[in-house]
């Protein structure tokens, strides 16, 4: 376990005061050090704790608890009395005393599961909140999804939108077909494409009609029943400064210049 990771299983028992001297100075030193994560993890440690007014245990001891004391101070007294009245030595150990030593013990016991209670509390509201995130990131993600598909659907029906068709290099390999809107951006989608190979992806090219250069693209690869659906929606160049579209097979996360021949290929104009 790093240094760093020590500190932040710190963090909790800091905010809420459990932290022995030693601890709280070598945490507090680490905070001062200026650690942005620590700083904000103690802050939304503090933040659970708050949230616990609601939550924790009332301090106070139950009857039963104060019964329990009450008949253990009274089991203490009875037991002093007989030896007293064997005649114990003056020196013993006065029943006072022993009462209070019982009183303590049960105090700490009681202390120890009420900090348990608390820390448990506190682990339940990290988790609720980690849940809340993770909700937060699905949703956020479907409403992205949802809003790409929409753009995709206003580019295939627009009818300024201009239809490539990407003809195969391997009469074996299914035609590809991609709409190109001068305003919207540029859309590829296929059906029962075969994967890349392994650690491979597909990449989209648009060659330039003045240098005759591939630029860079999008990079995809197509699901499990082979179909894909592609979107650029800011292209590089304009349609008519390109002359062709081609897709090559490249390593993950794309290649600056093509690294093997096109697969498919369509003519812009």
């Amino acid at each position: 376990m790093s240094t760093h990771d020590h500190f932040r299983e710190l963090i909790e028992a800091y905010a809420i005061g459990s932290l022995d001297a030693t601890e709280r100075a070598e945490l507090a030193a680490h905070l001062a050090a200026g650690c942005d994560d620590c700083v904000k993890a103690l802050e939304e440690a503090r933040w659970l704790v708050s949230q616990l007014a609601y939550l924790a245990p009332n301090a106070e001891p139950s009857d039963m608890l104060k019964g329990r004391l009450l008949q253990t101070v009274r089991a203490e007294a009875a037991a002093v009395g007989q030896i007293q009245q064997e005649r114990v030595r003056p020196s013993g150990i006065p029943w006072w005393l022993w009462a209070g030593v019982a009183a303590l013990l049960i105090f700490s016991v009681y202390s120890a599961w009420n900090e348990q209670q608390l820390r448990s509390a506190v682990a339940n509201l990290q988790q609720q909140a980690e849940a809340q995130r993770a909700e937060r990131q699905k949703l956020e993600q479907e409403l992205l999804a949802a809003k790409t598909q929409a753009h995709e659907a206003m580019i295939w029906s627009d009818p300024k939108s201009k239809k490539i068709m990407l003809q195969p290099k391997d009469p074996k390999m299914p035609q590809l077909e991609a709409m190109w809107h001068p305003e919207l951006g540029l859309c590829v989608r296929g059906w029962k494409v075969p994967n890349p190979g392994e650690k491979r992806m597909l990449q989209l090219w648009l060659i330039s009609k003045k240098s005759g250069k591939p630029m860079p693209s999008m990079t995809f690869w197509p699901d499990s029943k082979g179909t894909f659906s592609a979107m650029v929606e800011n292209p590089p160049d304009t349609m008519s400064d390109t002359q062709a579209l081609a897709i090559t097979e490249e390593p993950m996360g794309g290649s600056p210049q093509p690294t093997s021949a096109p697969m498919w290929v369509g003519g812009v104009s």
